[in-house]
């Protein structure tokens, strides 16, 4: 899901001009303009001022203004490179120019540009900003230090709490700052943002309404609220919300085309998405991930863990996904170096204090003991949050292997049956765990069935030996002896004739034993008079002839 994050507080201030200088110039209708943030009226203005000859010392500095505040920051760069080329420039003016730069991502370029302008609070929340980008935890806690109890640095403060997953660190500043300053309304926005990070859906929600009321057509705020009706309800009421907001676009939807693109592949369950995503890869963050999962869903695990191989986690679903991937595909490749890396991560994310009471958290740590094959420890984890999955294909299959694997194979076979998806019921896990419930539970007829719906592979091959064996395990030889007689013809193995001559002379104690209908010792004589080994007379001889002395028709 992606949400527009919360722009850091770094370029809001005017350019740093000679004030005095600039009342005794400022053009009035200008500062009309500037009041109205008219900023496109203020840059053709500006640009006509220029052209005729009028142009003032500063108006430079004024478009480059103009021009950041409306979101062309490459021609805000233009004007600001400009600026700093001349010999009367205010050494203020590398400050904007490093803003700029900033929010074209070219980081390294605005920290040398941030270090050239005298030393202001703008200067320090923008260093404060590349201390983050560059992971320079030491230069953060120092211009961390410098920040003063004033709305734009404690709002840059909210900003950097935000981007590093404190989302209830964030919520109390916007919130303090709104007791103070209720005519702030986007900072209820933020606060939205927020609550729809710590997954309270509803909250978002009502928080997003105050602000809804008074900006109806804000991109951002619709955005955040399909995303919430994605969360709470499903893709279909999450796309009407953008629908809404397409048929109803401000001039602010044009930046927000490819966030809304992006939105739509994943309110329609991937559809689309090798069309939009890859172009938004190294756009938007969460375009990356989507696309993993989408590759995910269509079991190309090998292009999934090439998108995200070299991908450094920082939140924890970032860490989630490199681990389902490393799981995949290390079950795939029967790599154990990948199902370790996939476990590590697990545990990294379980158990770290902000994730180990979320359900992503403990989703986590029985995924991590599901890869240990402690499934004691897993159903201590599906436990707790079970109610929350009842209907989901995915939980029940991982809740119902772990019951299986814990000895509970009624209740392994209940949760089984349960699963509703045609893709899980043909897979081969599902199938063979399912046989194995069944035979546990006395039902070797329902096994058997799976086997005969399956057709002819090595994935049906395996599921013989499975009821072979297990059947033999539990007496119930009739259906061993099936299946050994099926896998003998398959593969002239002695082992299989051993099998099935066991289960043979199994089924006729049980015969004896009055256990099993007389009957059967006809197709008993049936399956081994199958195969070729120098034994079978000797047995059938026997057989035949307690048949004869009990008056049994053979």
């Amino acid at each position: 899901m992606m949400l527009s994050r919360a722009k850091p507080a770094v370029g809001g201030d005017l350019p740093h001009t000679d004030k005095r200088k600039k009342k005794g110039r400022k053009i009035p209708k200008l500062e009309e303009l500037l009041s109205q943030r008219d900023f496109t009226g203020a840059i053709t203005l500006l640009e006509f001022k220029r052209h005729v000859g009028e142009q003032e010392e500063d108006t430079n500095l004024w478009i480059g203004y103009c021009a950041f505040h409306l979101g062309d920051y490459k021609r805000a760069l233009e004007e600001y490179e400009n600026a700093t080329k001349e010999e009367t420039c205010n050494p203020e003016v590398w400050v904007n120019l490093a803003c700029t730069y900033f929010f074209l991502g070219m980081y390294k370029q605005a920290e040398a540009a941030g270090f050239k302008a005298p030393k202001s609070r703008l200067q320090n929340r923008l260093l404060f900003h590349l201390a983050h980008k560059f992971n320079d935890e030491k230069k953060l806690m120092n211009f961390h230090q410098n920040l003063q109890d004033i709305t734009e640095d404690q709002l840059s403060l909210a900003s950097i709490h935000y981007m590093r997953s404190h989302y209830q660190e964030a919520i109390d500043i916007y919130k303090r700052i709104l007791l103070d300053n209720r005519e702030y309304l986007a900072l209820n926005v933020y606060v939205a943002l927020c609550y729809y990070k710590l997954d309270y859906y509803d909250v978002s929600q009502e928080v997003l309404a105050v602000y809804l009321q008074q900006i109806p057509d804000s991109t951002i705020a619709l955005n955040l609220k399909a995303c919430n009706h994605f969360r709470l309800y499903n893709g279909k009421a999450a796309e009407a919300e953008l629908k809404s907001l397409m048929d109803n676009a401000s001039s602010s939807f044009e930046f927000a085309k490819e966030l809304i693109k992006h939105n739509l592949v994943v309110f329609r369950g991937g559809e689309g998405a090798l069309q939009v995503l890859p172009p938004l890869v190294d756009v938007i963050p969460e375009a990356r991930l989507n696309l993993v999962i989408y590759y995910l869903r269509q079991d190309d695990v090998q292009e999934a863990y090439n998108l995200i191989k070299d991908l450094e986690p920082t939140t924890p679903q970032e860490y989630i996904l490199k681990g389902v991937v490393n799981a995949a595909l290390g079950q795939e490749m029967g790599s154990r170096d990948h199902m370790k890396i996939a476990q590590q991560f697990f545990q990294l994310v379980g158990g770290s204090a902000s994730e180990c009471d979320t359900i992503p958290g403990r989703q986590c740590m029985a995924s991590c003991f599901f890869l240990l094959k402690q499934f004691d420890d897993v159903l201590i984890y599906l436990n707790s949050f079970k109610s929350y999955f009842y209907n989901d294909d995915i939980f029940n299959f991982n809740y119902a292997q772990a019951k299986a694997a814990t000895g509970n194979t009624s209740e392994g076979e209940e949760v089984f049956l349960l699963i509703q998806s045609e893709k899980l019921k043909n897979d081969y896990i599902y199938l063979s765990w399912l046989a194995r419930c069944y035979i546990m539970n006395k039902k070797p007829r329902l096994a058997w069935e799976l086997y005969l719906k399956m057709e002819t592979s090595g994935e049906s091959f395996s599921l013989l030996q499975l009821i072979a064996n297990d059947c033999y395990k539990m007496g119930q030889f009739y259906y061993s002896a099936k299946a050994f007689d099926v896998l003998e013809r398959l593969d002239p193995n002695p082992e299989y004739w051993e099998g099935k001559r066991g289960a043979c002379v199994g089924i006729f104690q049980m015969i004896l034993a009055g256990r099993e209908p007389k009957e059967t010792l006809r197709e008993v004589l049936h399956l081994l008079r199958s195969t070729g080994n120098t034994q079978v007379e000797y047995i059938i001889r026997i057989m035949k002839k307690w048949a004869k002395e009990n008056r049994v028709p053979v």
